[in-house]
């Protein structure tokens, strides 16, 4: 049960921050929620009375982020939205509303924005002669599946560029909104050119809705696993992030329920604490588990060399010391015992077909 003197008045219904109220690197003053900054045309969701979710719609100019990350299985990837309604308080994603003057907090995940041109830019990028196909990462920033897609399908979109010109991808996404889109991705596994990664942090209900309050529930995100898997997609699980004293005791019950669901393979991420979700993350701690708050950063840290967040590359996704290693021998053991894999997928790039684009001088070449 919650507290009854909660330490953040702004705490809303069905949001994960507790408040906009995070601490900067940018020197941008703390936000108070009035909601005067909200455009009736772009509120979305939510009742009267509660915070409301606004859309802007931008266009960039290029859609693919390249990454050189040896703890990354890809060198590419795309999003299809900023923001993310969700609302998942661990989330590392959360430091880059800071860029744009916004917070961390609950601007995050109410002040979205969409793409609403991300597939045509990226068939503008595979139509280059210069092009390489290697298998693209959809899903790595924000969630691809998050409830606006219901509304603009720029997901979709892209999927549909990916079966036109048969490129690898691989999906990851907390969503079961993702079956809504199993027509594709039946067509892109039989020709060995996807699979999908669902997030699951915890089995419990209760939990799910403190720690990823719009998130489905972790039941329909089994049932996600199951339809996806019979349909012949290759379905991974990973129990991203693993909290310590919060959802580490659930490790054996989700690789267990994972099996059960059809999921080939299964990994984990220690949660990560970067910049502004350190903060924010203790205000998330100090209104839901007060008496855990010090048990928790103190696993953290020790996780972590120190501090609450560890940038290293190697480490930063495996997290160090005996916390670390007991949770990845834990892992190995149940995913041993379910037969499940460690992640492993090939997928295929040799099938690629370069889009044409009528009336473009690359049609040339």
């Amino acid at each position: 049960m919650q507290p009854k003197n909660e330490p953040y008045p702004d705490v809303r219904k069905g949001r994960g921050a507790p408040s906009n109220a995070v601490p900067q690197r940018f020197n941008l003053q703390d936000r108070e929620m009035d909601g005067d900054w909200l455009d009736e045309r772009d509120r979305i969701g939510d009742s009267a009375g509660k915070l409301k979710t606004e859309v802007t719609v931008e266009f960039p100019k290029s859609i693919i982020n390249y990454n050189s990350s040896p703890d990354l299985p890809f060198d590419r990837s795309i999003n299809a939205y900023r923001g993310c309604e969700h609302g998942c308080v661990y989330c590392y994603a959360r430091p880059t509303h800071a860029y744009h003057d916004l917070s961390p907090g609950l601007d995050f995940e109410s002040r979205l924005f969409a793409k609403p041109n991300a597939a045509e830019l990226l068939r503008q990028t595979f139509a280059k002669p210069n092009y390489r196909p290697d298998r693209l990462a959809i899903g790595t920033n924000t969630d691809p599946y998050q409830p606006i897609e219901d509304r603009y399908r720029i997901t979709r979109q892209i999927l549909e560029v990916m079966l036109e010109t048969l490129h690898p991808v691989v999906v990851t996404t907390k969503s079961n909104r993702v079956v809504q889109d199993i027509d594709l991705l039946t067509q892109l596994a039989e020709r060995q050119l996807t699979a999908v990664a669902i997030s699951i942090t915890t089995l419990d209900p209760q939990t799910a809705r403190r720690l990823e309050p719009r998130a489905p529930a972790p039941a329909r995100r089994l049932e996600a696993v199951r339809t996806l898997s019979d349909a012949g997609i290759h379905v991974h699980v990973n129990i991203a992030p693993v909290v310590p004293a919060i959802t580490d005791h659930e490790i054996e019950a989700i690789v267990a329920a994972a099996a059960e669901s059809g999921a080939k393979s299964v990994s984990f991420i220690p949660m990560r604490l970067p910049h502004e979700v350190a903060p924010l993350f203790e205000q998330w701690l100090e209104t839901h588990y007060p008496e855990r708050h010090a048990k928790v950063m103190s696993i953290v840290r020790q996780m972590r060399g120190g501090k609450r967040n560890d940038p290293s590359f190697h480490s930063r996704m495996r997290g160090q010391g005996p916390w670390a290693d007991l949770i990845r021998t834990r892992l190995a053991i149940a995913a041993r015992k379910a037969g499940l894999g460690r992640g492993k997928v090939t997928l295929r790039t040799d099938l690629f077909q370069r889009p044409r684009i009528n009336g473009s001088q690359l049609e040339l070449f």
